[in-house]
């Protein structure tokens, strides 16, 4: 009677593993399709201002949302352009300024094209 539990035990963990393995590399492969084109990383970042700051896991979040493309996003780096943020008073990073308006937190690329006002 143990080794039948034993091996119930070790089949229920398995399945779970191969569950847990198939959500992970799914989602995997919906944050690789995400990542938007050049023309829109191009749009967003000539229509808005991103600031970050070094050692920012939420920063380091938002710009891989970008994959290769976050070089097109104009970003403003706080722990090297200090004066700057000070004067355009962002009190924490990552922040967006579109339109003269604050944006703080992580955005959606989806919400980004909205405030952009990026038409496919």
């Amino acid at each position: 009677m143990e080794k039948s539990k034993f091996a119930t035990i070790i089949t229920i963990i398995l399945v779970l593993a191969l569950v847990g393995g198939i959500i992970y590399f799914q989602n995997q492969g919906f944050a690789i399709q995400d990542i938007p084109s050049e023309k829109v990383a191009k749009w967003i970042g000539e229509h808005s201002v991103l600031y970050i700051q070094a050692g920012c896991s939420h920063c380091v979040d938002q710009e891989n949302l970008f994959g290769e493309n976050v070089k097109f996003l104009t970003t403003v780096d706080c722990l090297e352009e200090t004066q700057k943020c000070i004067d355009d008073e962002i009190e924490g990073t990552p922040t967006w300024i579109i339109d003269n308006q604050k944006y703080v937190g992580v955005q959606s690329i989806e919400k980004l094209k909205e405030l952009t006002g990026y038409q496919d």
